[in-house]
């Protein structure tokens, strides 16, 4: 399937909605967007401070070749965009945006599409949920005798969008305030409405599959053009994390285009991105978006940080009867505690003395050792010795017994690595060694920090990726 990247649009919502808390007359022009019954009674009111210390926002952008009535897309504008006439029911961008109560340094994560998870059905890919929700309902819907297509399609849609929200709900730990879904086609109108993109490639590069045809260097993308920047995979290295990155960049791009003031001092750039927004834009029909702008009105250009959530295996084999067929295994744990400490919640325990983690590489990734540690200093592990080590495969966490919580605790933010109690390790000191199939933070696609020559991703300036 060629269309999978769809696109960081999903993050068109947040921005245009926060453009528009300084075009603040208009915004009443959104009242028409399309709502769904996504979230339910857990919403959060207009104002409310969530429990959990954050306003999470969902941002799904789904591989879809239909408008939000679900009218197919006609065959000139699916030539353009070379999507092809045959589409499914995935979500091929998953995008947790968490807004901290009390300040306006809002972090944002994506969950890989290929992330194998628990939900509904059995195991599958994260990017399923919607499809296996919708299939589920439309048929509970038939079965109970109605004949009425709109109806059916309608309750589908919902329950789809229900599902995803309840899958990365049981992944991150994260409660799902508010919903916010695009496709194909509004993504490619927004990003045209707004004039077009900021982005830099380190390399030139060109794909017949996805359209991406594009020189080294900084570049401004509209239209086509930037729906075939986020979906290019072929040829990237990386592939699928690479897009994610790609996908990361350009919703930072869109979110500096969208707040400055050459699209909010321009009224008709403005209303093309209103009229753009009303025409795609599916919302829940909980969030009240004027008391949701004025929330934000603190938000600079500046004030989106992306990063990724822990992995455990890239090449995870999860069917020993398809042996070819691979998705991203994931760690529940470590990744409800990295989206936890995205808004500074504490470390699950504090020792009275400080503990120290030695970090040894003994994968050829160069650095590794270094940005690890790096991270771990940044949950409140004193910094240890770092080096290199003779090549191993597996990645361990080694401990003695009375450093067992703090050992398990390392374990989880470094995306679930196996642990082991050994009396070998020197007083106060917990031992990381990192093999050649890690790939939590540190590396590209691991959260924490980025993989060697790759800067942070912010909405603050345009960062060359691959």
């Amino acid at each position: 399937m060629q269309l999978l990247g769809k696109i960081a649009v999903a993050g068109l919502a947040f921005t245009v909605l926060c453009g528009t808390a300084y075009g603040y007359a208009n915004l009443h022009a959104l009242d028409e967007v399309t709502r769904d019954s996504v979230i339910g009674d857990g919403a959060a009111a207009a104002g409310e401070r969530p429990a959990d210390g954050s306003l999470d926002i969902l941002l799904v952008g789904r591989d879809s070749r239909t408008d939000q009535q679900e009218h197919p897309l006609p065959a000139d504008v699916l030539r353009e965009l070379r999507a092809g006439a045959n589409g499914d029911d995935l979500t091929d961008t998953l995008i947790v945006l968490r807004i901290p109560n009390g300040t306006h340094d809002v972090k944002a994560f994506s969950i890989p599409r290929d992330s194998y998870v628990s939900m509904p059905g059995g195991k599958g890919k994260i990017n399923a949920a919607f499809g296996r929700a919708k299939a589920a309902e439309a048929k509970r819907q038939r079965d109970a005798g109605e004949t009425d297509k709109a109806k059916v399609t309608k309750a589908a849609l919902t329950a789809g969008r229900r599902g995803t929200r309840q899958a990365v709900e049981d992944l991150t730990g994260v409660e799902i305030d508010h919903y916010a879904e695009v496709n194909l086609l509004s993504f490619y109108e927004i990003s045209k409405a707004i004039g077009g993109v900021d982005v830099c490639l380190k390399e030139a590069t060109k794909d017949k599959n996805s359209g991406a045809d594009f020189p080294a260097g900084p570049q401004r993308i509209q239209g086509a053009e930037a729906l075939a920047f986020v979906r290019q995979r072929d040829g990237l290295p990386g592939t699928d994390f690479a897009r994610v990155r790609r996908q990361q960049v350009f919703l930072a791009g869109l979110a500096r285009q969208v707040l400055s003031a050459g699209t909010l001092t321009n009224p008709g750039k403005l209303s093309d991105l209103i009229d753009a927004v009303k025409r795609s834009v599916v919302l829940d029909d909980s969030w009240q978006l004027l008391d949701f702008v004025a929330q934000m009105r603190g938000v600079s250009g500046g004030g989106i940080r992306f990063e990724t959530i822990p992995v455990v295996n890239r090449d995870y084999r999860y069917d020993p009867d398809k042996p070819t067929a691979t998705a991203v295994q994931v760690d529940p744990a470590a990744v409800k505690s990295f989206a936890a400490n995205l808004i500074g919640s504490p470390p699950p325990s504090t020792p009275a003395a400080p503990v120290t983690v030695d970090v040894t590489n003994a994968s050829p990734k160069g650095g590794l050792a270094a940005r690890v540690s790096g991270f771990l200093g940044e949950h409140g592990f004193a910094k240890g010795v770092t080096g290199n080590a003779d090549a191993r495969r597996t990645s361990l966490v080694r401990f003695g017994a009375d450093l067992a919580q703090r050992g398990a605790e390392v374990a989880k933010l470094l995306g679930g690595l196996s642990t082991q109690e050994s009396a070998a390790v020197p007083p106060g000191h917990i031992e990381v060694v990192l093999g050649t199939v890690y790939s939590g933070p540190g590396t590209t696609g691991g959260g924490g920090a980025p993989a060697a020559g790759d800067e942070p991703i912010t909405s603050d300036g345009v960062v060359c990726v691959n």
